[in-house]
């Protein structure tokens, strides 16, 4: 019968720890932010997303252990990714291969808004600046 308690447990609590759900429409970009604004949506031991609102530049950079996707919801940039350099705009994916330089320039009046998604967890020590 314990058994039988101990398994309901599970199932009727395990959705509340497997799911987050986040409207980014409503997260802006504080007052008084000069260049870089990252606000965390969820990390675990696999990965970690963030919404990141860019109102200037990203340096050029690379990341040694980590992948990174990043979609964009708001604003233009060049976007530099390894040898390439490009145009990013609303509803453009990204995908960033460890170990590949990128940048990124923001060119629109708004802030570049993006969804970052980094695998594994990302703490920033793995991030290389080569600029």
């Amino acid at each position: 019968m314990k058994l039988f308690y101990a398994l309901l447990l599970v199932v009727f609590t395990s959705p509340l720890f497997a799911q987050n759900t986040q409207n980014t429409d409503t997260i802006q970009c504080p007052a008084g932010v000069e260049n870089v604004y990252s606000r965390p949506l969820y990390s675990d031991s696999l990965c970690s997303s963030f919404v990141i609102f860019i109102k200037k530049e990203v340096k050029l950079h690379k990341h040694l252990h980590h992948t990174e996707h990043v979609t964009v919801l708001d604003g233009e940039a060049i976007m530099t990714l390894g040898d390439k350099v490009f145009t990013v705009k609303k509803g453009d994916f990204i995908f960033i291969p460890k170990n590949t330089p990128h940048r990124v320039v923001t060119t629109s009046k708004t802030p570049l808004k993006v969804v970052s998604l980094q695998a594994p967890y990302f703490d920033g020590t793995d991030r290389v600046l080569l600029e």
